[in-house]
């Protein structure tokens, strides 16, 4: 095994020990799978990328991102990871990275001990409802009922590499009593076609955001995700064809851009912040940006 540097570091906050854990592994070129799979399993953080040179003229950094289950296509919070440890370290920004989905474009908005990171993707795809006979088991695996959704807010399967199932509840006591059944929920999220349920409130119990979620992915072997850069902007782009981001203290909206900051991950002790931007001038949604700050846990080294 080649000498590589490795690195925890927590996404979605800028204090350490909170947000989401990832695993960034530099170096990586000269690592075989087995060997990403056994350094990704030795940190035991639930999502690790694995940095490798450009293989191409059209992008600057490519990015592999393992699992407890496998590869991923991309991951959020561990590519804002990834460009946190590369800035912390002084290194150039590498705008343009390269991932087994495609590619999308990194900014690097401040820089420092607690780097501020903006994750820029094409809108992402609303698909359509769930089946309505698949709402009330679902609902019961989540001990919630009927009375517990948002009327303004109809559920909605949205993403394609990444599929969620976007749930509005009526306030944060709901969202804090949903105790879900793991083996169950993970049985129906499949059936379904959504592998994780991603539940939300525009009336959170904090002031200083507009919205509070939580995210149960016990069909990825996640029960609960503590902050998910990715259903942020599922959300946002969700919320801006409802109509439901009016402006005020929680939104702001400038030059055909509209911003707004979710909370999600104290339910489990890890508290994180999301800043979701969507670019709509004239009302047409062009991109959505997923923003956050990233701390360094801790760093060491793997030697052969």
């Amino acid at each position: 095994m080649s000498g590589v540097r490795v690195f925890q570091v927590d996404a979605f906050t800028a204090r350490r020990f909170t947000g989401n854990p990832a695993g960034v592994v530099l170096d990586a070129d000269a690592l075989s799978l087995p060997q990403m799979r056994a350094i990704a399993r030795e940190l035991g953080a639930p999502d690790c990328a694995f940095v490798l040179h450009p293989d191409d003229a059209d992008h600057d950094v490519r990015v592999r991102f393992l699992t407890p289950h496998g590869e991923a296509p991309f991951i959020g919070h561990a590519t804002l990871a990834v460009h946190a440890v590369l800035a912390a370290l002084g290194e150039s920004p590498r705008p343009r990275q390269k991932q087994q989905n495609g590619r999308v474009n990194v900014q690097r908005l401040a820089a420092g001990s607690v780097p501020r990171i903006a994750i820029h993707q094409p809108p992402p795809q609303l698909l359509g409802a769930p089946d309505a006979r698949a709402l009330p088991p679902l609902l019961d695996a989540l001990a919630l009922t009927a009375a517990d959704l948002d009327p303004r807010c109809p559920p909605r399967i949205a993403g394609v590499s990444g599929s969620r199932l976007l749930l509005g509840v009526t306030d944060g006591n709901v969202l804090a009593r949903a105790r879900p059944d793991a083996s169950r929920l993970a049985q129906l999220s499949r059936q379904i076609g959504a592998p994780g349920v991603f539940l939300f409130t525009l009336r959170p119990l904090m002031s200083e955001v507009r919205t509070e979620a939580r995210m149960f992915c016990p069909a990825l072997g996640i029960p609960e995700d503590p902050v998910s850069g990715n259903a942020h902007g599922l959300l946002g782009t969700y919320l801006l064809q409802l109509g439901l981001l009016d402006s005020g203290p929680s939104v702001a909206v400038r030059a055909g851009v509209l911003e707004f900051s979710g909370a999600q991950g104290h339910h489990v002790e890890r508290p994180g912040r999301v800043t979701v931007a969507l670019n709509a001038p004239d009302g047409v949604l062009q991109s959505v940006s997923i923003i956050g700050d990233a701390v360094i846990a801790f760093a060491t080294s793997v030697s052969p």
